[in-house]
């Protein structure tokens, strides 16, 4: 996969994330949207995705758990 500028790669865990490479931004696991760091409020520890809002995240859970 050819690297991001910009691109911040993560590790997400519950309530907080560490930062494996630094970066400004993540992509929304669901929509693909860009998702600035300061603006970053939703993610799973469990799938280790980040969200753009709750919508999202509502989403990439029911689709994990095979209800969507």
């Amino acid at each position: 996969m050819a690297e991001i500028q910009g691109l911040a790669v993560l590790r997400y865990d519950t309530p907080h994330y560490e930062i494996v490479r630094a970066g400004q931004f993540v992509v929304c696991a669901v929509s693909g949207a860009r998702i600035d760091l300061e603006d970053l409020k939703y993610w799973s520890a469990e799938f280790q995705e980040a969200y753009r809002g709750p919508e999202e995240a509502t989403r990439s859970f029911l689709k994990h758990r095979g209800l969507a």
